[in-house]
């Protein structure tokens, strides 16, 4: 029985030997395509922030919560409508608080694709959650060189300790 082992053994190992000569055409490489996405938060001197996805070029557009903390209780938002070109530094909407009316201007060029329909009903995201639920407009970006000109998170709080 061992004999019979030894054999089948062997005629398995010649045919893996076989099977290892025959070379690179019996392997195929197939590489896992890599996608890389980088996702950039920028900062405006008028406290607007926008999360930038360079792989769909859309900048998700918020106010910082710097600014909702010195709004106070927001009581109404006012949205750019969809599809609408804007340019960085055009006035996109505007938030009413108790305390005061902030304007909100667009931080980078580009189209918007979405608003945040939910500050209709619920102005008080802002206050929540200003820079995750709370955000604004979704703009497809049409230069994205203009984030390079915007503040990067350590410049922003340097700025927001200079405010006081």
């Amino acid at each position: 029985m061992l004999a019979a082992l030894r054999t089948v053994s062997r005629s398995g190992s010649v045919a893996l030997r076989a099977a290892h000569r025959a070379g690179p055409s019996a392997r195929v490489f197939r590489p896992t395509p890599f996608v890389r996405t980088l996702v950039t938060k920028r900062y405006t001197e008028d406290h607007e922030a926008v999360l930038f996805d360079d792989q769909t070029q859309i900048g998700t557009v918020s106010i910082t919560d710097y600014a909702q903390s010195s709004l106070g209780d927001v009581v109404y938002v006012e949205l750019p409508q969809t599809g609408t070109a804007v340019e960085k530094g055009d006035q996109i909407g505007a938030v009413e608080s108790v305390k005061a009316a902030s304007d909100i201007f667009a931080p980078v060029s580009g189209t918007v694709e979405e608003i945040n329909e939910s500050l209709n009903d619920q102005p008080s995201l802002l206050n929540k959650s200003p820079e995750e639920k709370g955000w604004l407009c979704k703009i497809k970006v049409s230069n994205p060189s203009e984030l390079e000109e915007l503040m990067t998170e350590e410049e922003y709080k340097k700025h927001c300790e200079s405010d006081h």
